[in-house]
């Protein structure tokens, strides 16, 4: 009987279409953030702004002076950006809080040319 509650349940999640798992189940992500599949997802990243969307504690995470904050807003110079209209990444395996660790670790090297490296240093 357990085995057909799980399976009604998994069967009825996939039936419905896009389904989000989040820390904050009561939580509806923003408008901008539809996923294809059902994922673990804390964070999605604007690579453009190089701005992160905190879905669980919705907050948008930025550099500020070169410090990494947390708000419930953009700041000014983003305010009028769509963000429908941009791209993101969703951020799949990350739930720490410490979002400048995994920013360095995957995305701080984006956007920068290779073209002075050497051929054959890797």
């Amino acid at each position: 009987m357990k085995k057909l509650s799980i399976l009604l349940g998994l069967l009825f999640m996939f039936s419905c279409g896009p389904v989000v798992i989040s820390s904050r189940p009561n939580y509806r992500p923003p408008n901008w953030f539809y996923p294809n599949r059902l994922e673990v997802v804390r964070y999605v990243y604007f690579p453009e702004f190089s701005v992160y969307y905190d879905l669980s504690a919705q907050t948008y995470l930025y550099l500020d002076g070169g410090v990494w904050v947390r708000r419930r807003e953009l700041p000014p110079r983003y305010r009028n950006i769509d963000l429908t209209r941009h791209r993101y990444e969703r951020v799949k395996n990350y739930q720490e809080e410490n979002i400048r660790k995994y920013h360095e670790e995957h995305n701080a090297n984006r956007g920068r040319s290779n073209k002075n490296t050497p051929k054959g240093s890797n």
